[in-house]
């Protein structure tokens, strides 16, 4: 590996002139220089900067002289470049001497404001006007990229890290802030960091600033002053300032998609933000400002002190400089008071703790590039008669998929044996090869961070190759369970053992059964129901007791926890358990004694809960009923009198039931989940969540086409009575053991997007009221106006979740001083856990093994008062811990104490300590596993437009302006942007006034962009225009893009979109035919391009 102190800055390399062509050269560079400045001026957030130059005699590989120059980019104001250039002239002068390489990147700075972008500092060409580096010499007169590092240390690019006793001090005055640090998928120079106690997120623009973090780093950052701040999109910006377009509405996706429970098609039933919306991950061009929406605006003043950072867990500062740190934030708080339309912009100082995903980065190397430098090597060696050999300098450059990472430098000469033979081979197909690296080191004097290859998936075009790399970048685990995790199971053979029967609640006379998907294999909940004598009505929700199987501190409890949950993808699962008991000894099949926890509560006839109890029990489930099963006993489909004629369509049924037992038993659950589902919402809890994609396979498990689909009553059958044991189970172990239950919340969401969207409401006529209680009863008046546009009101469903935070796990020791956040806001109550899903979720586990603590302290008490003779007469069936009323006094006096305590112990509960480590890892797994999902859902959407060669739909437009438009497809569920402007072909005229765009066809030909950054798009990149004249409407030859003409015509004639013509008048909300076709695989990230479907003579 090449050190450090050979890694250079950005340089650009040309061919030496004589000196009038350099004079010539020098005016032309300026005017350019000054016509991106003047463009660049009305927001100061997106200066052009001006270079850093030292100049240098150096030899290429043709052995031509060519003159050195090197570059820096700092940060977005001009105030703030002179804060860069200090801290890139600390150690000296930005000079280059004695350099020997043969091609080192361009440095480019797009005109437009909002796209700035280093595209080579950026490792993704983010900025549509920049070119394609080039330096050096080449094939047809072609310029080369950067291949070879030489010569001596080159002068530092970044700003030296601070100490660590320099960083703990100021963490105590509250000088600077831990935080996570975030980055812009649409802009990577653009990162985000969460400051807790502040509205508005710290805005940390450029290389020199972000000073070598990556997304999900835990930072240190300084919060610059007042002056140095930036205004916020959308805040009284000119019409033709990029940023004022997305004002209006963007809906800006943040990674909070849905996922169903169980990877099985049931809801997530904490409906904790990170499920609310489509079911896809964001797409390419959206914002990530998780507390910011686009189209706000920030002013602020200056503070000496930084932030601390609050993610979906917070980063807590030490407690000896509390006051310092809440006297920082509260000054920024005043700050943002006083300027509104201002954002704090920052610096990173340090980096406390580096993101996992810096070793599981995945993208295409850029091997072309390198054959060309190759070329001259070769030739050279040629001419000098010398032998051709890899340099142990050389790099490949590796473009990840992910545009928040930056382009890696990866050594040639400790590439995997395969490729390298590839590559000597001059095998280009070897940049279609999908792979991860893992980054080594990223030196202060070089502008891209150095890594290795680790791992190699195979073609970008294969789904395989893309599922193993979406597993990989998340750290799924997908090898086999260990031997000694295996041993800790029975056999196969393995029966309820007596004594487990004799020791618990035997219910197996009790009808019940479970209701998931059809093709569900981890059966861990099922449903009962009695009608009592007194009028009441007795549920039951029976878990399967997996904590009897997964001992504490035992190899299968340490995989278990290393796992931390199940992982589904539609096709396919990865367990958290071996199979043998997350399928068969501890899910909950019928015909089969099982170990359950049950909880029973008896409700009155007007859905109130009197009296409960919870317990281990031996339970049989008699059937394994469908959703759909359960559905059509609810629509009355399937009913005592028909049941016999769907044949072998039912389920077996088990034991001495019948299906009158069944069917009475669902028909009763669905009554009172009903009036359950009422009174939450009543409470203020809410439903945010749209249509989901359905996605349907061939016979080879390849996805051909997809639907939307919305969820039944039979799902919310189920969905009622796991939350309403999620909160028992949170109500009995917070109370038991107030500083180490393992619970989840879900806070307050960010106010000032919920105003922004309740604004946007008011706009377009629709009432919407988000004050507590009532957001939820807005919406649904909203629905009901909205009844004839459906997909409107999706749309704003998936906006009104934009502003919500993540729901986390908590240990609740971490917060026994501030309880008032122990809620679940989406829910609406104050206490809530996972306690349903064993099978999947470790953390579940954590709390059964709580759960029996309890229970067990509950008896051993009861026991010590009979012994001591204490007992009073019918106090034996008193439930102090586990019922309705919880005995304080009894959990506060010695004999309960003890009996707490004991039962603690003998059941391993973890220290608070400890526990908040489970919860923080709990999270991040729970993440990953959401963000495989959802990229798996976007890569199987990707495989079906693929297969499809054109999609036609239609789109709503959200957001306008005179660069691009942002729109909804509602048939996929997803956004995109089209962008219009510079297009060759194209007049683009934006109405200020009135919000209006008209796109037109214009007849004169423009080759070259402004500023001299290449040239126009082409019609056909923006639009797929077809000829009315060919009744067979064959579209635009230029529009193709590679694909036949018939095959277009089939996808024109079988659907029902028209296109539109030009003139095209568009205004927000607008409804828009739109044509998509699937792009990348082989050559970059899969992902589903978008563009106008129009008809005209004229092409």
């Amino acid at each position: 590996m090449k050190s450090s102190s050979e890694q250079s800055p950005v340089m650009v390399v040309v061919r030496s002139e004589d000196s009038g062509d350099r004079e010539k050269e020098k005016k032309k560079n300026k005017r350019r220089s000054n016509r991106r400045s003047k463009q660049n001026s009305p927001n100061p957030a997106f200066s052009s900067q001006n270079d850093l130059r030292g100049e240098s005699s150096v030899s290429v590989g043709n052995g031509g002289k060519t003159r050195c120059y090197t570059s820096s980019m700092g940060c977005s104001s001009s105030k703030q470049l002179e804060l860069d250039l200090h801290v890139l002239s600390e150690h000296g002068p930005t000079t280059v001497s004695r350099i020997a390489y043969s091609s080192m990147p361009t440095m480019h700075v797009n005109e437009q404001q909002e796209d700035l972008v280093l595209s080579d500092l950026d490792g993704s060409m983010l900025a549509k006007s920049c070119t394609e580096p080039i330096v050096g010499g080449g094939p047809h007169g072609k310029l080369l990229p950067f291949h070879q590092f030489e010569g001596q240390a080159q002068s530092k690019i970044f700003a030296p890290y601070w100490s660590t006793e320099t960083v703990n001090e100021a963490l105590e005055k509250g000088d600077v802030f831990k935080v996570l640090f975030r980055v812009n998928a649409h802009n990577r120079l653009e990162a985000y960091c969460k400051i807790e106690g502040v509205p508005t997120d710290v805005l940390i623009s450029g290389i020199a600033a972000q000073n070598r973090a990556m997304d999900g780093d835990v930072v240190v950052i300084e919060v610059d002053p007042l002056s140095f701040w930036t205004k916020m999109k959308g805040s009284n910006v000119p019409s033709n300032n990029p940023t004022a377009e997305d004002s209006n509405l963007h809906l800006e996706a943040n990674g909070k998609v849905g996922g169903g429970c169980k990877g099985k098609s049931k809801m997530n039933l904490d409906l904790e933000c990170a499920d609310f919306g489509n079911s896809l991950v964001p797409q390419k061009g959206i914002h990530y400002d998780e507390t910011a929406c686009a189209g706000e605006v920030v002013h602020d003043n200056y503070v000496n002190g930084y932030h601390q950072s609050a993610s979906e867990s917070s980063l807590a500062v030490p407690s000896t400089g509390q006051d310092e740190v809440s006297n920082s934030v509260g000054r920024i708080c005043a700050m943002l008071s006083l300027y509104p339309s201002k954002r704090p912009t920052g610096r990173v100082v340090a980096i406390v703790e580096k993101s996992p995903r810096r070793d599981v980065i995945v993208g295409f190397l850029n091997v072309k590039q390198w054959f060309y430098y190759r070329e001259g090597c070769r030739q050279n060696a040629k001419k000098n008669k010398s032998s051709l050999s890899i340099s142990n300098r050389e790099y490949i450059e590796m473009m990840p998929t992910d545009p928040r990472f930056p382009k890696l430098m990866v050594l040639v000469s400790v590439l995997p044996d395969c490729i390298k033979k590839r590559l000597e081979n001059e095998d280009a197909t070897v940049e279609m090869e999908l792979v991860a690296a893992q980054i080594d080191n990223w030196s202060d004097k070089s502008p891209f961070p150095e890594a290795h290859v680790s791992c190699i998936f195979g073609r970008g075009s294969e789904m395989e190759s893309q599922i193993n790399a979406i597993l990989h970048e998340n750290a799924i685990c997908c090898s086999k369970f260990s031997p000694e995790s295996l041993s800790c199971l029975p056999s196969n053979t393995w029966e309820v053992p007596k004594d487990e029967i004799e020791n618990r609640k035997d219910i197996r006379n009790l009808c019940i059964f479970t209701i998931d998907p059809s093709s569900a294999t981890d059966l861990d909940d099922a449903l009962s129901v009695q009608k009592l004598p007194n009028g009441l009505v007795r549920v039951g929700v029976h878990i399967a007791d997996v904590s009897y199987f997964v001992l504490p501190d035992t190899a299968l409890d340490m995989e278990a926890q290393f796992r931390s949950t199940s992982v589904y993808m539609l096709r396919r699962k990865i367990p958290m358990l071996p199979p043998l008991l997350s399928e068969n000894l501890g899910s909950l099949n019928p015909g089969v004694d099982r170990l359950a926890f049950s909880i029973f509560w008896d409700f009155n006839s007007s859905g109130n809960v009197v009296d409960r109890w919870i317990d281990r029990t031996v339970i049989q489930s008699c059937c394994k009923l469908s959703y759909e099963h359960a559905q059509g006993i609810v629509d009355g489909m399937i009913d005592t009198e028909t049941c016999n004629t769907f044949g072998d369509s039912l389920p077996q049924l088990h034991g001495h039931f019948e299906w009158a037992d069944v069917i009475g038993s669902v028909v009763c659950l669905h009554e009172i989940s009903k009036t359950l589902r009422e009174k939450r919402f009543d409470n203020g809890a809410l439903r945010l969540e749209s249509s989901k994609i359905v996605f349907l396979f061939d016979e080879y498990g390849i996805p051909y086409d997809s639907s939307l689909c919305e969820r039944k009553d039979s799902n919310f059958i189920v969905e009622e009575f796991m939350l309403l044991a999620n909160f028992t189970a949170a109500e009995i172990i917070s109370r038991a053991f107030p500083d180490s239950a393992l619970l989840r919340r879900h806070p307050e969401p960010n106010m000032r997007k919920l105003r922004e969207f309740e604004a946007f409401c008011c706009k377009h006529g629709l009432e919407l009221d988000t004050s507590s209680g009532n957001f939820q009863q807005s919406l649904e008046r909203i629905k009901e106006k909205l009844k004839d546009d459906p997909e409107l009101f999706n749309i704003l469903i998936n906006y009104a979740s934009r502003p919500m935070q993540l729901a986390t796990y908590f240990c609740s020791g971490d917060l026994k001083d501030n309880m008032n956040d122990w809620g679940h806001y989406a829910l609406a109550v104050p206490l809530y856990t996972h306690f349903t899903s064993p099978l999947r979720r470790y953390p579940d586990i954590v709390v059964h093994r709580t759960l029996a603590a309890a229970i067990e302290a509950e008896q051993l008490y009861m026991m010590d008062r009979r012994m001591s003779l204490k007992a009073r007469p019918g106090e034996e069936g008193t439930r102090c811990f586990t019922g309705i009323c919880f005995c304080k006094d009894v959990a506060e006096s010695a004999e309960g104490k003890e009996a707490l305590s004991a039962a603690a112990l003998k059941h391993r509960i973890p220290c608070p300590e400890l526990l908040s480590h489970v919860a923080a890892y709990c999270n991040e797994r729970k993440l990953a596993s959401r963000h495989v999902k959802d990229a798996c859902d976007k890569l199987y959407m990707w495989v079906s437009v693929k297969r499809k060669e054109v999609l036609l739909s239609d789109a709503r437009v959200l957001g306008l302006g005179p660069r691009f438009m942002s729109i909804y497809i509602n048939k996929l569920a997803i956004e995109r942007r089209i962008y219009y402007d510079e297009v060759e072909g194209l007049t683009v005229e934006w109405l200020e006034a009135t919000s209006t765009l008209v796109l037109n066809i214009c007849a004169s030909k423009r080759s070259v962009r402004r500023a001299g950054s290449g040239y126009y798009k082409a019609l056909g990149e923006v639009a797929w225009v077809i000829n009315p004249y060919d009744h067979n409407l064959e579209p635009d030859m230029e529009s193709t893009k590679g694909c036949s003409a018939s095959q277009h015509s089939d996808a024109i004639l079988k659907s029902e979109i028209d296109p539109s013509v030009f003139p095209l008048t568009v205004r927000l909300l607008s409804t828009i035919p739109v044509a998509l076709h699937a792009i990348g695989g082989d050559d970059g990230p899969p992902d589903i391009g978008v563009r106008l479907f129009m008809s005209s003579y004229f092409t």
